[in-house]
């Protein structure tokens, strides 16, 4: 490969990197073809771009980005996982595979200038999905406005309740 090749797979990667959500980094050794295209189909459905890159050029790209963090995890047949929307979306479809593919192995992720372990990217993968999150955050909002109209829709029946019997009372007297 020519200098200027890797200078533009540099460039064009270091790009990726900085404007990713999360960068998971994987070991594939051992995956088949079969293998590695269906984990890539899968994650192309997520909207995660897989990409298996020589590591000198990974550390290359990763300086001055969030992915210098693990620079050291570097080592090996490594593929990273990069998602520009949601970070919960390559951890689920990584270690789903990885449960059925054993040969894969999850090694290391950052995200937002934090270092994640294997073990966190597995806690972050039972999250449930952005949209799934948003829904529960507007429905909890929605139930403090409904509980607020009621409150403030029970304060005048009282009071009407109140001169009723009031009204009742003196009638009867």
């Amino acid at each position: 490969m020519k200098l200027t090749d890797k200078q533009q797979i540099v460039e064009e990667l270091s790009k990726k990197l900085a404007s990713s959500k999360v960068v998971i980094v994987t070991d594939y050794k051992g995956l088949d073809v079969a293998a590695m295209n269906n984990l890539r189909r899968k994650l192309r459905d997520a909207q995660v771009e897989f990409k298996v890159v020589k590591n000198t050029l990974l550390v290359r790209a990763s300086e001055n980005t969030d992915a210098a963090l693990i620079a050291g995890s570097f080592k090996g047949p490594s593929a990273i996982a990069l998602s520009y929307d949601d970070p919960v979306a390559p951890a689920k479809v990584l270690t789903d595979f990885a449960k059925e593919n054993k040969k894969l192995e999850i090694k290391i992720g950052v995200m937002d200038g934090r270092v994640i372990d294997a073990a966190g990217i597995v806690t972050l993968s039972s999250l449930p999905s952005r949209e799934v999150l948003l829904g529960q955050v507007l429905a909890a909002m929605n139930g403090v406005s409904t509980g607020l109209v009621r409150t403030l829709n029970a304060i005048p029946a009282k009071l009407l309740y109140a001169l009723q019997a009031i009204k009742e009372q003196k009638e009867a007297a």
